[in-house]
């Protein structure tokens, strides 16, 4: 990791998915409830499907002082869209998560016995929730979206969608082995 990077982890900017807790306090129980619409953080997902840049995340949490830091809860929302896995039609999808995570505070038992990469953690009385709305959205990205349960695909020879094709529709499988005769000398049909 580079220095640069290093020092952007340890003190998250401000931002859309930068929390700042002052306002909420260290005193255990109290509460603060987020809602906020941000700009996608990149294109979210994986090759069928994905929330594109233009797209927004609605964040609808609640932050709750605990003990060992603020406990964030809540429903990270976003639309993601793609191309159905069997016939490529588009899709649609509502991508709707909970979310909890805990992020500790500088010096509490649980920020001082974790490694870093297991409890999030307050940096200068922030929360960034990047990480934690990229895990959840991309988790949620369906690998083989369908524009329905029951869609029939594409035809594996002509490459037409099924459900457009006759009932009766099927190609003529030559046996491979005479498929070089038949090339030279046409069909055998009389």
């Amino acid at each position: 990791m580079t220095t640069d990077r290093a020092h952007a982890r340890k003190h998250p900017a401000s931002g859309p998915y930068v929390l700042d807790t002052r306002e909420l306090g260290r005193r255990p129980g109290a509460m603060l409830q987020v809602n906020r619409t941000a700009p996608a953080l990149d294109e979210l997902g994986v090759d069928l499907m994905k929330v594109d840049l233009e797209d927004e995340v609605d964040l609808d949490l609640r932050l709750e002082s605990v003990a060992e830091g603020v406990l964030v809860s809540g429903t990270v929302s976003a639309t993601a869209h793609g191309e159905c896995g069997r016939c490529l039609d588009p899709v649609e999808q509502v991508l709707s998560e909970r979310i909890v995570e805990l992020f500790a505070y500088p010096g509490s038992a649980t920020e001082e016995t974790t490694d870093e990469d297991e409890v999030a953690r307050l940096i200068d009385d922030r929360i960034d929730l990047e990480p934690v709305v990229r895990n959840a959205i991309v988790l949620a990205v369906p690998l083989t979206p369908l524009c329905r349960p029951d869609c029939l695909g594409l035809c594996a020879d002509c490459g037409e969608r099924l459900e457009d094709l006759p009932d009766d529709h099927h190609h003529e499988m030559i046996d491979p082995r005479w498929a070089a005769l038949q090339e030279k000398f046409g069909s055998t049909e009389q």
